[in-house]
């Protein structure tokens, strides 16, 4: 047995592996190791998930950002972003929409918007969970302060989903020259405090990253296993600090989740519409590196192509039905079948 497959052998059995071999293993993988990396998370993920892709439909409610991440396209030094709000009556007809096409999960995002206020922010949760009590809210607003979180989840928020971006604080501090990385961490561990069923997550591909940067971000997520880890490519935006960088690796994202399949096996892992951006079967090829999230967009056709992140990002002139059937047969296409219920963590 060669060293790779020795360690890829315990990291299976294990869910566990020094730092010093996952270095190596990020250094060394071939064609033939990653195939058997990829059919390790897939086997991994059937044993707690069987089939299933959970789908939760996404509502962009907000591009206006107080914060000025360099690699991001709606920071606020971007004045070449159309900017917009949606209003309370606005998000709830797409949570309507989204509930007729049959989504038991909505995601609420936006920028770090603070014309939404905690007071605001808590009615519109309330008012969703009234009008329709067996979803789960999902939200995804940024960093705030302990009691609006609290103030949220008391309201009827379920989750939270905040990246971490990297575990790296020298790599975060050079990407978010307003950020605090003491600040971003403690936040995730307080959502976890309160309750919320908490998702992470990072880049890959940033410029500068390493493979210690990326194993610290694994380590850090074994340290704090969180409910969901989004991971996908940066892509560089238009009219940002990095907009002429090279994009991150459609195959380096596929060894990332994978990795992460089988360091958190329990946890949910997204196929990310940056993923679909990067390689047409970008959201297929996660799946079968061991993703089993999707996230259609239920926003506004009139919004969509305004929440820009990134460049050339896909589906925004899709309408919700069109972007629901089409991810659907993309799902079945992998062999997995689709499951609109709430799709809860199994992690405790």
């Amino acid at each position: 047995m060669s060293r790779i497959q020795g360690i890829l052998s315990q990291l299976y059995n294990e869910n566990y592996i020094p730092k010093y071999d996952m270095i190596y293993l990020l250094e060394n993988l071939d064609e033939g190791s990653r195939e058997q990396l990829f059919d390790c998370a897939r086997k991994i993920r059937s044993k707690y998930y069987e089939n299933k892709v959970f789908m939760r439909g996404l509502i962009e409610f907000s591009n206006i950002c107080s914060r000025n991440c360099i690699y991001c396209g709606i920071r606020a030094a971007n004045e070449n972003v159309d900017r917009y709000r949606l209003s309370k009556d606005e998000i709830l007809s797409c949570c309507k929409e989204g509930y007729e096409l049959g989504y038991r999960t909505f995601v609420l995002q936006s920028g770090e918007d603070r014309w939404y206020t905690a007071s605001k922010v808590a009615d519109l949760v309330s008012s969703i969970k009234e009008l329709f009590p067996d979803v789960a809210v999902t939200l995804s607003l940024g960093e705030r302060s302990y009691e609006e979180y609290k103030l949220w989840y008391e309201a009827g928020a379920d989750r939270y989903l905040l990246r971490h971006e990297t575990a790296s604080r020298n790599l975060y501090e050079k990407l978010h020259p307003d950020g605090d990385f003491d600040n971003r961490r403690q936040c995730l561990y307080n959502l976890r405090e309160i309750g919320y069923q908490v998702g992470a997550g990072f880049m890959v591909g940033l410029p500068g990253q390493s493979h210690y940067d990326l194993v610290e971000d694994l380590y850090f997520l074994k340290e704090l296993k969180p409910h969901m880890i989004g991971i996908g490519p940066f892509i560089p935006a238009n009219s940002t600090p990095l907009a002429k960088e090279k994009a991150g690796r459609v195959e380096d994202v596929l060894v990332m989740l994978a990795l992460t399949r089988l360091m958190i096996p329990e946890s949910l892992l997204p196929a990310t519409t940056a993923m679909g951006t990067l390689d047409p079967r970008g959201r297929e090829k996660a799946l079968m590196a061991g993703a089993n999230v999707v996230m259609p967009n239920l926003s506004p056709i009139a919004t969509k192509s305004k929440y820009q992140l990134y460049d050339n990002k896909i589906c925004t002139g899709d309408e919700s039905a069109h972007c629901r059937m089409c991810i659907e047969k993309r799902i079945n296409s992998t062999g997995m079948k689709v499951d609109m219920g709430r799709g809860d963590s199994l992690i405790a």
